[in-house]
């Protein structure tokens, strides 16, 4: 049994909406009835009644309807999987690479972490810039099972959720534009006060953090549980994790050593990336009012972890 979420009525054979996540009572079911933001969506195949059977629908010029990406990831498609499972596509890639990371690398190649073809595959450094692949290597790749660890964890919570409300094509955008800005903003900070010999970056850390940043907007005060334990609203555990960063940073700057090993600024950037377009979707997209897996739910908080070869982010 599961509650309307528009009139709070329990409902025993319940409908999911597609388009917003929400669920829905027989009366409330229509994208209509529910002021679904999937209604501004008419023209895509594959929104609020998607069947699977009209993506070979010919407009009168000879083109299928929507674009080309809608026509391989929609129901029926080659690529229909990944339409709302971008979450876990990112989870898998984290765990190949740090397979490969740690083991086909090492044993297969004779490519340890110090290597500089394990460096120049996996890591984004501040004295090869250049290497646009490390821009999204070093994403998902991490210097230790700590680290992917609880970047696993953060991802596993919270991606999903922003995932159903935002669209997947918008959240892989967010992710890999939270994490490429966040990895970025890390070297070239460290380029210009260290110089090319100072530490990259590798982990997802900046790309959720952009993802956080996003459900922070969308709902502040969704109730989270900090290490599984203790409650408290999202936004406080978003901006106390960003007061840590600055002042943690600020330590490094000073050489105190305060988390010298954590890419602080690319925290910052990836949930500055992340409050921003948070700002510019609220509105236009469902807003999650709680965490939640098939209708179970679950919440927690603390993403990122601490770093790997060079810095973590």
């Amino acid at each position: 049994m599961a509650t309307c979420d528009e009139c709070g009525t329990h409902e025993n054979l319940p409908y999911q909406c597609r388009r917003c996540g929400n669920t829905f009572c027989a009366e409330h079911r229509l994208p209509e009835n529910h002021d679904c933001p999937g209604l501004g969506e008419w023209n895509d195949p594959s929104g609020v009644f998607d069947s699977g059977f009209d993506d070979s629908v010919q407009h009168r010029s000879g083109t299928a309807r929507g674009g080309y990406v809608d026509r391989l990831t929609g129901a029926g498609g080659p690529l229909g999987y990944f339409r709302g499972n971008m979450s876990y596509v990112f989870l898998g890639a984290m765990w190949i690479t740090f397979a490969l990371q740690f083991f086909v690398f090492p044993l297969l190649l004779d490519a340890s972490p110090r290597s500089s073809l394990w460096q120049a595959v996996f890591v984004l450094s501040p004295g090869h810039i250049e290497y646009v692949w490390t821009w999204v290597t070093s994403i998902f790749a991490h210097g230790g099972f700590t680290h992917i660890a609880f970047n696993s964890i953060a991802l596993y919570f919270f991606g999903p959720v922003v995932e159903r409300y935002l669209d997947t094509k918008r959240f892989t955008a967010l992710f890999f534009a939270a994490g490429i800005i966040a990895g970025l903003a890390q070297v070239l900070s460290t380029l210009l006060t260290v110089g090319e010999l100072g530490a990259g970056v590798v982990g997802a850390s900046g790309a959720i953090m952009g993802v956080l940043g996003v459900l922070t907007i969308l709902n502040p005060n969704l109730k989270v549980y900090l290490y599984f334990i203790i409650p408290m609203p999202l936004w406080v555990l978003t901006f106390g994790f960003a007061a840590f960063s600055i002042i943690a940073g600020f330590g490094v700057a000073a050489g105190t050593g305060i988390g010298s090993n954590v890419a602080h600024l690319a925290h910052l950037a990836g949930l500055v990336v992340g409050l921003v377009y948070g700002v510019r979707v609220k509105g236009r997209v469902g807003v999650p009012n709680s965490l939640q897996f098939g209708r179970g739910g679950g919440g927690m908080g603390g993403p990122g972890g601490p770093g790997g070869p060079g810095r973590r982010r």
